[in-house]
């Protein structure tokens, strides 16, 4: 039972963000490409209801992600999210009106069965709740670092799959450490009060990593197809995270024979992830 709650509000979390992605998807394809980074997309976005709707359901899924984070392990709770890109699909047919197709039923349970597999046989445990800035400053300036060139190589590329994938890859990046920082930050503000989690830097950097991922994101989303930028986002998101919950926050892993269906698990979502993408784009 001890994983049923971070569980529970971790699909809430990725259905929340599946809708966030479609209704942002329709208002990022509806203003100019843009050929640099450009903050001032965010400008024109906001000019779209459709995207406004998408901010406030992002703000819902990160209600659901705190909680999850807050009673559950970071390497349990962020591979969840790999579930975003077949929800999002499901979403945006329904909001076509149209039902979705049986290939796209098929490839999302081989998405859930990978999951499930990967999973049960990692079966992350642990919640440690703090880590001192020591360890999270090599994390952070490598993170950092990864952004940067990830960003500035796609941006070099002009539209199309590889810059796409790269802007992905970076948003993925800030993503998991929002999650990471956010689940710290969550603690303080329940164990400490407001105060004190106002004060923490924890707070202001998993703040501004998350706005640096809305902004990565809608670039992400402008600057290729679904088929590249989605599978680096969802995929990346999970690894990464994954990471930062096992090296970071200690978290425990299963390992011997149990890396055997865990890696066919993975194999699975990865194949899955890169089906839906394409479905996406013959869409």
């Amino acid at each position: 039972m001890g994983n049923v709650l971070p569980v529970l509000f971790a699909l809430l979390a990725a259905f929340s963000n599946a809708l966030a992605t479609v209704l942002q998807r329709r208002a990022a394809l509806t203003v100019p490409q843009s050929r640099g980074f450009r903050p001032g997309l965010i400008l024109d976005l906001m000019r779209r209801p459709v995207w406004l709707a998408g901010i406030l359901t992002v703000i819902a899924a990160g209600v659901w992600q705190a909680v999850a984070l807050a009673t559950g392990p970071l390497s349990l709770v962020q591979p969840l999210f790999v579930l975003e890109l077949p929800l999002a699909l499901v979403l945006a047919a329904l909001l076509r009106r149209h039902r979705p197709s049986g290939a796209l039923v098929l490839r999302l349970l081989v998405v859930v069965t990978g999951l499930a597999l990967a999973l049960l046989s990692a079966a992350p445990s642990g919640n440690r709740t703090h880590v001192s800035i020591d360890r999270w400053l090599p994390v952070l300036a490598a993170c950092a670092g990864a952004v940067v060139v990830l960003t500035a190589t796609g941006l070099r590329r002009p539209p199309g799959r590889f810059r796409a994938a790269a802007i992905g890859a970076a948003t993925a990046i800030c993503f998991a450490l929002t999650a990471g920082l956010m689940k710290t930050a969550v603690h303080i503000l329940t164990d400490a009060g407001l105060a004190a989690f106002l004060t923490s830097w924890q707070t202001y950097a998993f703040g501004a990593s998350g706005v640096g991922a809305m902004l990565l994101l809608e670039h992400a989303l402008q600057g290729g197809p679904l088929i590249a930028s989605q599978p680096a986002l969802t995929l990346g998101d999970a690894v990464v995270s994954f990471l930062l919950g096992v090296l970071v926050y200690e978290e425990h892993v299963r390992a011997g024979w149990w890396l055997l269906p865990a890696l066919g698990g993975i194999a699975l979502i990865v194949v899955g992830v890169l089906a839906l993408a394409r479905q996406e784009t013959e869409s």
